[in-house]
């Protein structure tokens, strides 16, 4: 396998120009900060108790290519564990491209992401989504698995955006429904109700069918699936 290109340069400070929104760069105290919380949640997961659910079939193969990981918002502090834990150990992907927002709050999450060796891909629904639509793609064409979080980076929690359906169709990638259930838990009161595991919680990993978006389906065909993939993600999803 050859080596993965090159990491894009820092993105600057947000600012607008002639309409292109560019993303906030991580700040010295908000890569010290995901450090730490890129300690907290390596300490969580190793003490947990996990049980795999695959009912994708996705892995089956003996060469796995790239997919769209799609997991809630609230379910982030486990995703990283999903991927380097299971995913990597069936596929033959070059890593994961995960898109996060453009915002300041999405520079603190990118921080992290690259703590855990992942390349963030900078736009959402509501900041520089259509650049990073196609940049996404492009990591995918150099064989990089996807995730996206359908309901972020503002809500509303457990609604699918029109994003990652697109994202499939442009792409041509199968999308791969994944969430956990916790059995001891925090909840947060932020307008995802983020959850973070509770030490030596039993956790169950869960990966569902593939949904794949043809290339010439209509906006009806990718509203039903759309539909169905939000019904997936919920069934899934036990709070």
């Amino acid at each position: 396998m050859s080596s993965p290109p090159p990491t894009p340069e820092r993105p600057s400070p947000q600012r607008r120009s002639g309409g292109i929104v560019v993303p906030h760069a991580p700040r010295w105290h908000q890569r010290l900060g995901a450090w730490l919380v890129w300690l907290l949640l390596r300490g969580l997961a190793a003490t947990l108790r996990y049980e795999w659910s695959d009912r994708s079939g996705w892995f089956n193969g003996a060469a796995t290519g790239p997919a769209i990981f799609c997991v809630w918002h609230n379910r982030l502090a486990l995703s990283m564990r999903a991927y380097h834990g299971y995913v990597r150990k069936h596929s033959h992907s070059a890593g994961l491209a995960a898109m996060v927002s453009a915002s300041k709050d999405g520079a603190f999450l990118a921080a992290i992401l690259e703590c855990f060796k992942v390349q963030p891909v900078r736009g959402s629904s509501s900041r520089r989504g259509r650049p990073a639509l196609p940049e996404l793609t492009t990591w995918a064409e150099r064989g990089f698995d996807l995730a996206i979080t359908p309901d972020g980076p503002r809500g509303p929690c457990y609604v699918v955006q029109h994003g990652v359906t697109s994202l499939a169709q442009i792409s041509g990638l199968p999308i791969i429904p994944f969430s956990f259930h916790l059995e001891w838990k925090l909840r947060f009161k932020s307008w995802d109700r983020f959850q973070v595991p509770l030490p030596f919680s039993r956790c169950e990993m869960i990966f569902e069918k593939p949904i794949r978006v043809r290339r010439e389906a209509s906006e009806s065909e990718r509203e039903e699936l759309r539909q169905n993939l939000e019904r997936t993600l919920r069934e899934i999803s036990r709070d």
